[in-house]
């Protein structure tokens, strides 16, 4: 490895344990743009070698382009790291992230969800990308919960377990004790994490913008973008809190789906104190302890709990993974690791909503219209034959929607793997959401397996779609525009005086330029919209009728008198 890199190894051990890591030093900007660069070039030749052989194997080996990239590659042969070359390009993409360190670690595992922009060769080499890494030694790691809440550790936590419970790109988890008797997990974030994220994210939004210029299909300034805001936030641990505090209210009239308590005042920007839970991962040990009611029940928390977050509340667990899932003795269940939420603005949430409810009850056509009307149209798309190509994977998928043949995560992976062909993409919260449902029925699958979660679901959206059409929650939204139209009313008077005004100007003055009609239809259309408000706010028929006559008079005479 070459030294530039040296202290960016990610190795964890054999038996699962954790490697002690060596304490990152402050790491500049330039010296990050190094690390980049390095790793970067490397990269490029190594692209470079797979192509020349792609082209080899296919006879063309005197061409042009091959052999200018032959002499590039002669000229750098004995700079590079030849083993890793003559690997296959995903594989050499995956392990210059790791070299490079965690945020590339993250934006890789970013990257690979992202089917509807990626070969899915890329993607799936992505998804073996490290996550446990080597750990910050236990004396360094108490010394830093010490000098970020500043106090002794003694009067805060009279035992930590000194076995990490799990060793990320950013932060360390360890098992504990409060000093008042609570069980809970601190979260460290590691030695100098921020500051490399920030330094590296500087030069990746530079990259990112040049790269835009040769690569706009691929969009990376806006990937690059969505990505730094998701690590930015996951540098700072009270986002984490506010999730946790925010998923805790959204349920708690829920009793059966938790979220860790957070303990504030032993939690600041670089340490997390949180609830621990006891409970076991979904796993195949897991179904053998289980009775078949305690397993459709967890199933049936799962479904609810991941339906309600996405289409109900439109803020939902970004990185759900079975690790982040923890089943109670009692088959209820708890939701870990929030850091990473995906947020819907309320016109997004509804299109997923129709979307996911014309999947579970077989719409098959309405399903492609909504799924497209969410897609991002680049240069050349063709949105109307990806609606077409996804209603016809849809009519597929209806014939056996089950797990063994075709899940509706496969066809939600699948229809999202097509845009590409189309030459459009999705926001970056749809391909979270996504892994998040995938996520959710492969845990379902490995309880039951071969379960139809559209079954266990069409409850829980059926109850949503009926919550959007609930006449109190018509009445309450429409009690939200009540200010606006009261001040309209009471602002009718002088609107009617400057409509007065107005017409006697115009009566009076002269032609004065090529405008003068626009801005009598302007006025006149704006008068005609306050009389449309006030009707619809039950007013005065003299108000509203005046409003309406002044308003299309003003407008009747710009347009064909005032020219």
């Amino acid at each position: 490895m070459p030294a530039d890199t040296a202290d960016n190894a990610i190795t964890p051990l054999e038996n699962g344990g954790y490697e002690v890591l060596v304490e990152r030093r402050s790491e500049g900007l330039l010296h990050r743009f190094f690390v980049t660069l390095i790793n970067s070039s490397g990269l490029l030749f190594g692209a470079a070698y797979t192509y020349v052989q792609d082209q080899k194997q296919k006879g063309n080996k005197w061409g042009l382009i091959v052999l200018t990239l032959r002499l590039f590659l002669l000229l750098a042969w004995l700079f590079l790291d030849r083993d890793l070359v003559k690997k296959p390009f995903p594989v050499q993409f995956r392990i210059r992230l790791e070299r490079m360190g965690p945020t590339y670690i993250k934006l890789g595992q970013i990257l690979s969800l992202r089917d509807d922009l990626l070969p899915k060769s890329i993607t799936d080499e992505l998804k073996n990308l490290l996550d446990r890494l080597p750990a910050v030694p236990f004396p360094r790691y108490k010394k830093i919960i010490e000098e970020t809440l500043q106090r002794p550790i003694s009067l805060m936590f009279p035992w930590i377990d000194p076995i990490p419970l799990g060793s990320a790109s950013l932060g360390q988890t360890h098992r504990a004790r409060l000093i008042t008797g609570e069980d809970v997990v601190i979260k460290v974030l590691k030695p100098n994490v921020r500051q490399m994220v920030k330094n590296d994210l500087r030069w990746l939004r530079l990259v990112g913008r040049i790269a835009q210029i040769f690569l706009t299909r691929y969009q990376p300034k806006r990937l690059i973008d969505e990505f730094s805001r998701y690590t930015l936030l996951e540098t700072d641990l009270r986002n984490e809190a506010n999730n946790a505090e925010i998923f805790a209210v959204n349920f708690q009239d829920e009793p059966d789906i938790h979220f860790p308590k957070i303990y504030l005042s032993y939690s600041n920007e670089d340490v997390l104190t949180m609830e621990f839970f006891e409970g076991a991962k979904p796993d195949t040990a897991l179904v053998a302890r289980l009775s078949q009611a305690e397993l459709d029940k967890v199933i049936g928390l799962g479904t609810k709990a991941t339906v309600q977050m996405i289409f109900r509340d439109g803020f939902f667990h970004a990185d759900l993974h079975p690790g982040n899932m923890i089943i109670f003795d009692d088959a209820s269940l708890g939701f870990i690791d929030l850091g990473m939420a995906g947020r819907f603005d309320s016109g997004m949430q509804k299109m997923m909503l129709y979307y996911f409810y014309s999947l579970t009850t077989g719409d098959a056509a309405n399903a492609a219209r909504y799924l497209t009307a969410m897609t991002i149209p680049g240069r050349g798309a063709d949105p109307d034959g990806f609606r077409r190509s996804v209603e016809d994977m849809n009519r597929r998928w209806l014939r056996s929607p089950n797990f063994d043949e075709f899940s509706i995560g496969q066809l939600i992976l699948e229809s999202i793997s097509l845009a590409g062909r189309f030459h459009i993409q999705y926001p970056g919260e749809i391909v979270l959401m996504v892994k998040t449902l995938v996520t959710l029925e492969g845990v379902a699958n490995v309880l039951t397996p071969g379960i139809d979660i559209t079954q266990v679901a069409r409850k829980d959206v059926q109850d949503i779609m009926l919550q959007q059409f609930n006449v109190r929650k018509l009445v309450k939204n429409s009690m939200l525009i009540l200010p606006e139209i009261f001040d309209i009313l009471n602002r009718s008077p002088l609107v009617i005086n400057e409509g007065l005004r107005f017409m006697e100007n115009q009566l009076k003055s002269k032609r004065e330029g090529p405008l003068d009609s626009l801005r009598g239809v302007i006025f006149g259309s704006f008068l005609v919209l306050a009389g449309a408000i006030v009707i619809a706010a039950d007013g005065s028929p003299f108000i509203w009728g005046f409003l309406l006559f002044t308003g299309f008079s003003i407008a009747g005479y710009g347009m064909f008198f005032n020219r």
